[in-house]
């Protein structure tokens, strides 16, 4: 295991349901607001702790800009009332940014700068759209064939990946129906009360019944569940439609991971916080490996970092009991577990997104590393295993890993 001074303990971790982007429930949703909320759940969850005692917010964000912008983080712990002396850092590294910023806020308290830190990510892709409102590539990109990759849609890696690993559309179809098989059995068993906050939205409609008072009808209703899983999902259902990315291809919207909106959160604190405070941890961060892939295959980002990370920690991943392995496509889900286990790192497909994952759940990009950081977590703890795992590919060819164990 790499050396540091000291330990890294999570002693909060919670995040918003997940809400389906352009039609569900944060369509109409600030992104900060959203933060803010989890900002104060995660205090709410760490009673004892004074505030001021955070030095810094590192948050995940995708797209950081329009409503997300102007350093989101920074921004939403003063809305948060956290206070005026804590800092704010936003993050990007794509769909890894959650997972990134809960390694880079436990690597201040491992290497002895800090005691108390603030992890999380949030995004709105009802509010920013993927790329952003004004993507610009660099022509750069297009001057060297193995560059190209970088300005490919997520979609179309996910084809390539998908011919190169050859994942039929059999196989991307029929795990696609499990995730959603899954998601909805976690629901209904009440699985995932532990790590989501609910939320109240705000819905404000014109008094359509005296339209030139100018009056506003406001309705409020809590919602504490994801929004996306179907249990109608049937192969039948998914066979039926059509490619979205190429037009021999095999990926389409069924089989991919849902846009949507989002934001989890941990507060992460020392050994001399927990003592100081009077804090009960709930997991220790051992390790965090990042490997970068070609572009034009970045799905399979995950299996590099993997090995890396369970090489970090010093186990193997027969110990793992839970993995949180992004779905951001069911091509590249499979490609990842497929090509591990040919190389002998074999992961336990029951102890593999046990809740569903993103195909069921939703990726709200920036979001997603906190909010299966805090899955990670509860799962753990509900069910009594030890070492669970968060990684993901990641846009322009990277992947991520973090691994956490229970306390």
């Amino acid at each position: 295991m790499s050396k540091q001074v000291q330990d890294a303990y999570i002693v909060s971790a919670t995040r918003l349901p997940i809400g389906k982007s352009g039609r569900g429930y944060f369509k109409n949703t600030r992104p900060d607001e959203m933060l803010v909320k989890v900002m104060q759940a995660a205090l709410a969850q760490a009673p004892g702790l004074d505030p001021a005692a955070i030095e810094d917010a590192i948050v995940g964000c995708s797209f950081p800009e329009g409503e997300q912008g102007m350093n989101i983080a920074r921004v939403a712990s003063v809305l948060a009332g956290l206070g005026n002396t804590i800092g704010g850092v936003t993050v990007n590294r794509y769909c890894a940014s959650g997972i990134t910023a809960v390694q880079m806020a436990a690597d201040r308290i491992r290497v002895g700068e800090a005691d108390v830190m603030f992890a999380g990510g949030v995004e709105s892709m009802s509010m920013i759209p993927m790329g952003g409102n004004k993507p610009s590539l660099s022509p750069l990109i297009f001057e060297k064939d193995e560059n190209i990759g970088i300005a490919y849609g997520m979609g179309l890696t996910a084809e390539k990946v998908a011919a190169q690993w050859k994942i039929s559309r059999e196989a991307q179809d029929a795990f696609s129906v499990e995730s959603h098989r899954r998601a909805v059995a976690a629901m209904q068993a009440g699985h995932f009360a532990a790590e989501i906050t609910p939320f109240d939205v705000v819905e404000r409609t014109p008094n359509l019944a005296d339209p030139t008072s100018g009056s506003v009808n406001v309705k409020t209703r809590i919602v504490s569940l994801d929004e996306g899983a179907r249990p109608d999902t049937s192969l039948e259902g998914l066979a039926k439609l059509k490619p979205v990315f190429a037009a021999k291809g095999s990926v389409t919207a069924g089989n991919s991971s849902q846009t949507s909106d989002g934001s989890g959160g941990l507060l992460i604190v020392s050994e001399a916080a927990l003592k100081r405070y009077n804090l009960t941890p709930l997991a220790r961060f051992v390790s965090f490996a990042v490997r970068g892939v070609p572009p034009e295959i970045m799905g399979i980002g995950p299996i590099e970092a993997i090995p890396a990370a369970l090489k970090a920690a010093g186990i193997s991943a027969k110990d793992l009991d839970w993995v949180e392995l992004n779905e951001a496509f069911a091509a590249q889900s499979l490609a990842v577990l497929n090509d591990l286990d040919s190389k002998g790192i074999e992961l336990d497909r029951a102890k593999v997104n046990p809740n569903g994952g993103a195909i069921a759940l939703g990726h709200p990009l920036g979001a997603t590393g906190a909010i299966r950081a805090a899955s990670v977590i509860h799962g753990l703890r509900r069910t009594g295993g030890k070492y669970g795992m968060v990684t993901m590919c990641v846009g322009a060819g990277q992947g991520a890993a973090g691994i956490f164990e229970r306390l």
